[in-house]
């Protein structure tokens, strides 16, 4: 009962920090998580199947709105899925056992935290216009999205970061014309399927996932997140992203010398 209290008050600060910021849940509860002593294979087990049911909500959303652009998140899903289930199938069998794999665990969160805390910092340059513009170049930005899908599934399912905020400034970067809002609405259609699929790899091929942490977290997170919405009316929210995103970038740095 005090570890599930424990759990529950770390999904807590964890759900108000991305309230307040709007940084996404994943690179900032991975790494809480490994501070507070849990082994890397089960904090990144863990985060993923956290982030494919805290966002499967905004998904519904963004599909009743019909803010996400399916073709879109079919390119990068067509790269994304394959390449999580073949990383999972990589790490069971060519290692015996999670300590086998560690340190590929430990470098990858380090390069997506880096990845992650530059989006952040440069997000408001990688922001395009608002209204639509004419659509170029749009084979050769599909085989780069497609490309990005690899990556993000290689590299999402060994370290739980960058579905998000990696996601979104590609998406930013190779299709200029789209509004924020599908943007957004695409990234997180994208992020549901792959960090579910990840996260059922991590759990039933891997054994990383220890479901009194996930259920501990959901419970504290999602009414923090909340309030932590609500109270970033209130808050300086460009300073507390640059800061987090400071943190992140030092958290990476030292995951990848470690």
């Amino acid at each position: 009962m005090i570890e599930f209290i424990y759990f529950v008050g770390a999904g807590a600060l964890v759900g108000l920090a991305v309230g307040l910021t709007g940084v996404g849940g994943g690179s900032l509860m991975t790494p809480f998580l490994i501070l507070f002593g849990f082994p890397y294979h089960v904090a990144i087990g863990t985060d993923l199947l956290y982030a494919a049911i805290t966002k499967a909500g905004g998904m519904v959303t963004h599909a009743r709105q019909k803010t996400i652009e399916w073709r879109i998140m079919g390119l990068l899903a067509l790269g994304s899925i394959p390449a999580s289930l073949l990383t999972t199938h990589f790490l069971s069998r060519v290692f015996t056992d999670s300590s086998g794999y560690q340190s590929i665990l430990t470098h990858s969160l380090g390069i997506m935290l880096v990845l992650t805390s530059i989006v952040i910092i440069f997000r408001g340059r990688l922001k395009h216009r608002e209204t639509p513009a004419v659509e170029t170049h749009r084979k050769s930005s599909d085989i780069i999205v497609v490309i990005a899908g690899l990556f993000l599934g290689v590299f999402v399912t060994l370290s739980s970061v960058g579905a998000g905020a990696f996601g979104a400034a590609v998406l930013m970067l190779l299709y200029p014309y789209l509004k924020t809002i599908r943007i957004v609405g695409t990234d997180i259609a994208h992020a549901v399927p792959l960090t579910l699929i990840a996260g059922l790899g991590h759990y039933i091929v891997l054994g990383n996932v220890d479901l009194v942490l996930l259920v501990s977290l959901l419970v504290g997170s999602l009414p923090a997140i909340h309030f932590g919405t609500k109270l970033a009316k209130r808050m300086p929210s460009d300073l507390l992203q640059t800061g987090i995103a400071l943190i992140l970038l030092g958290l990476g740095i030292n995951f990848i010398v470690s």
